[in-house]
């Protein structure tokens, strides 16, 4: 039997997808597109909960490969347990960069310069002028220097930044510089002007940014944060933008939506985004480009793109 392949996106709006599958059409609905049994490559639905997304793999008795259309796979990570070992994960690595680092120096560069203000002032009908700080001649400081990290500082170099400093996981050395290990956090936050959060979501980078790390941050330092919400301990923030120490720009909150009551939505210095960082004209055709680059490496036995795991392997 011809292996099905499951997809968010119509098939037939993909342009050059491989021939010898059954693509089948799914992006969440309650009754599944034909019998899971027979799925050998999942993609999952974007932007859904995560509850959609696992809801297929406790039936995915033959599948392959589980693709996200996200750049973090967390939303998968109640699920894995019921994929059966040696099924491969993938990301979306390739599909946000644009999108988020476009979104990330939005927030930056609204933030300093005061547009919500100017907004809020328009509705007024009151011109309100005032000196603001500049993005130029900041210091920057990457949390999470991935392929959205890099993205991020390409759209920085040319507001005349004064540096940008980079921190991943681990140390390594890029074409623009060093990239800092997690452990250097203490003496970079306390020279950073703007820190920007895209790590992905981990049991390590959980809370990341708690009290002790937001008390590092230097007086009038802006935090933004296009990562995930529990990266950030929302307590903590409270805490010190209700202080006016710091200031946020958060595309991501935890809970998530945030309740409209949540204080947080009337905090002193804080923008908030509801969570837009991929969705954008960006996203389709990067997305189908994936898919069809995707699809035929696994139609032809090709090595896939963005593994980030296997199930069933040594620390996966």
């Amino acid at each position: 039997m011809t292996a099905d392949v499951w997809l968010p996106i119509p098939p037939d709006e993909i342009e050059g997808l491989p021939a010898g599958p059954n693509y089948r059409f799914w992006n969440g609905e309650e009754d599944f597109p034909a019998e899971p049994a027979d799925c050998a490559y999942y993609v999952v639905p974007y932007m859904k909960p995560a509850e959609v997304a696992v809801r297929p793999l406790p039936r995915l008795s033959s599948v392959e490969v589980v693709q996200t259309l996200s750049a973090g796979i967390d939303s998968l990570v109640p699920g894995l347990n019921d994929l059966r070992p040696g099924v491969r994960v993938c990301n979306a690595r390739g599909v946000h960069e644009a999108s988020t680092a476009e979104l990330a120096l939005t927030l930056i560069l609204a933030s300093l310069r005061g547009i919500p203000d100017f907004v809020r002032a328009q509705e007024r009908g009151e011109w309100l002028g005032g000196f603001r700080p500049a993005l130029a001649d900041k210091n920057v400081l990457i949390v999470g220097y991935g392929s959205i990290g890099s993205a991020i500082e390409d759209r920085l170099v040319p507001f005349e930044v004064a540096r940008v400093a980079r921190v991943a996981r681990s140390a390594r050395t890029t074409e623009r510089g060093s990239v800092h290990p997690l452990t250097d956090l203490p003496a970079l936050l306390p020279e950073a002007d703007v820190v920007v959060l895209i790590t992905p979501l981990t049991e390590t980078t959980r809370g990341l940014a708690g009290a002790e790390f937001l008390a590092r941050m230097k007086d009038g330092a802006l935090l933004v944060n296009v990562s995930r919400g529990p990266v950030v301990d929302t307590k903590a923030l409270l805490a010190e933008v209700e202080s006016g120490r710091i200031s946020a720009a958060l595309d991501v909150t935890d809970p998530e939506p945030l309740p409209a009551e949540h204080p947080l939505w009337r905090a002193p210095g804080v923008l908030i985004s509801p969570h837009v960082g991929g969705p954008t004209s960006a996203f389709l055709p990067r997305a189908k480009r994936l898919l069809v680059d995707q699809l035929t490496r696994f139609v032809n036995q090709e090595p896939l793109r963005n593994v980030i795991l296997t199930t069933g392997a040594t620390g996966a």
